[in-house]
């Protein structure tokens, strides 16, 4: 097994089982750097310091590839019937009204706080799909990136590893429909976006734990010519800087979408995006066969959030044909209903068996 040797071991833990890259390995030592880094795996147990023995098998930390931060502290507030039919587009109603008058120093206490649970339950990584940057007004703060420097503030101070990912949204449906007004918050033009991004990308330099993506909110908010200007922007940071886009998360998105172009989210993202392992796309919960199969060939990652997929009644993802066409996927905690990634990991096998009566779908065979 390699040995990292990125730093001096400074403390030696014996697990009775770990579960690394190529499988389940006995024996294992993990060599812990002054940090708090693991900086060394190895299965013959040479090192000159003590080990400590562990009581249990030992997995790898899991991302939390989709957050929206500023939900957490609305968790539980639509739960409660209304006059009329509950659905995603009402429970977005209250998020409006919610994040109204939150300030930049109210989103990094919240995001501090669900932070430290992420690392409490076994996350060790987040990708913030950051959309919220202007003040209650609409107006921008004197650093246009004021809010994503309070969620990098957040995240140093918590401990955990960030991927920022400041978020293009300028639009209220597909064909550039204006915005509301409830969305003035978020609403960007390309060049004051591209700003946003330049001072996060010199902020984010310094902070070892953080790197940058760059994401479109989805097809409804962003123009064709848009969704390039914001690749563009990712190209200029990097050939391998992160793209993130919802896409296809309600049946009334793919209808809206039908209506704009004559075909389905995920089909024209596939027919116009050069879309790659660099790009996540989160949901893609409604789909042919034949996008699905399209799609994991594509090697884009899928980005699962059953929690907040379930709450919000959005449908169930074509889990057993995506993977059996060889495709990707992580999960998400999004609206952050439940911080757990072995709930969302449960939950997503579970839908899988509902949708297809059979158990046990998408465990891998022993061996």
């Amino acid at each position: 097994m390699v040995h990292f040797a990125t730093a001096a071991p400074a403390m030696r833990y014996l697990a009775p089982a770990a579960l690394l890259a190529d499988g389940w390995h006995d024996e294992v030592v993990l060599e812990i750097d002054a940090g708090g880094i693991i900086c060394g795996i190895v299965e013959q147990d040479a090192g000159a310091l003590p080990v400590t023995r562990l009581a249990g098998p030992v997995v790898a930390g899991v991302p939390n590839l989709h957050s929206h931060a500023f939900q957490r502290a609305m968790a539980g507030l639509t739960e409660t019937a209304g006059p009329r039919a509950d659905s995603f587009w009402s429970w977005r109603e209250l998020m409006y009204r919610f994040l109204a008058d939150l300030s930049p120093e109210d989103c990094e206490a919240i995001a501090a706080q669900l932070y430290m649970e992420m690392l409490e339950r076994g996350y060790t990584a987040v990708a913030e799909f950051h959309y919220l940057h202007h003040q209650a007004s609409g107006q921008h703060y004197a650093s246009r990136a004021q809010m994503g420097l309070h969620l990098c503030a957040a995240a140093q101070a918590s401990g955990i590893r960030m991927t920022l990912l400041p978020t293009f949204y300028a639009h209220a449906n597909f064909g550039g429909v204006a915005p509301l007004e409830q969305q003035r918050r978020f609403i960007n033009d390309v060049d004051g976006f591209a700003r946003i991004v330049d001072e996060l990308a010199v902020h984010l330099r310094a902070l070892p734990l953080q790197k940058l993506g760059v994401a479109a909110h989805s097809l409804r908010a962003v123009t064709p010519s848009e969704l390039d200007a914001v690749v563009s922007i990712a190209n200029a940071h990097g050939p391998d800087t992160p793209i993130h886009i919802h896409i296809a998360e309600q049946i009334k998105e793919v209808e809206d979408c039908r209506a704009w172009c004559g075909t389905t989210p995920v089909r024209w993202l596939l027919d116009h995006a050069a879309l790659s392992a660099r790009w996540c796309v989160v949901h893609a919960t409604h789909m042919y066969a034949a996008e699905t199969v399209a799609l994991a060939e594509s090697g884009a990652i899928v980005g699962l959030c059953p929690t907040t997929e379930g709450d919000l009644g959005d449908g169930f993802f074509n889990g057993v044909e995506f993977l059996g066409a060889g495709g990707g996927f992580g999960i998400g905690g999004d609206s952050h209903a439940e911080v757990d990634p072995f709930v969302e990991l449960r939950l997503f096998e579970y839908t899988q068996r509902l949708r297809h009566q059979r158990r046990n779908l998408l465990a891998s065979e022993p061996g």
